[in-house]
């Protein structure tokens, strides 16, 4: 099963949006923190209603904790400051794709330890796109490339 994964993510109504996202299209949501929020079903509960039951999620304590997890197994990144596009990448059942946070990406750590790097392209006029959009796109590219029928 293909998993997202959210690096300290700051905004809770995105957290709660990408739960929503992964229920629906049947993806492990892994969170690495600290979250810039305080992650409480209540709090999150508004935008995810019934959700949270029918998403498999992941928590782990830090970014170290989240890569002993992921000996043999892709961690793709997904980045504004790379150079391929995540339409030219073959994706595999088993890939993490991993988004930064909304305020800040990734280190330049978390960079080096990606297995792939990609980019979605956008309009030079532009930075980024929300994060849950960023996700419903390329989760979406990795379940056709996978034949991913049974949701």
């Amino acid at each position: 099963m293909i998993k997202i994964a959210l690096f300290q993510p700051d905004i809770p109504q995105n957290t709660a949006a990408t739960i929503r996202l992964c229920a629906c299209l049947n993806a492990t949501l892994e969170i690495i923190e600290p979250c810039g929020f305080q992650f409480d079903e209540k709090r999150l509960k508004n935008i995810y209603m019934d959700y949270y039951k029918n998403c498999k999620i992941i928590r782990y304590q830090s970014f170290d904790d989240f890569i002993k997890t992921k000996k043999d197994k892709r961690i793709i990144l997904i980045t504004t400051k790379a150079e391929k596009n995540y339409y030219n990448f073959d994706f595999k059942k088993n890939d993490t794709i991993l988004f930064g946070r909304e305020s800040a990406g990734v280190p330049d750590s978390v960079h080096e330890i990606a297995d792939a790097r990609l980019k979605i392209p956008m309009s030079k006029k532009t930075r980024s796109l929300n994060v849950v959009t960023s996700i419903s796109i390329v989760l979406s590219e990795a379940l056709r490339q996978n034949n991913y029928n049974n949701l």
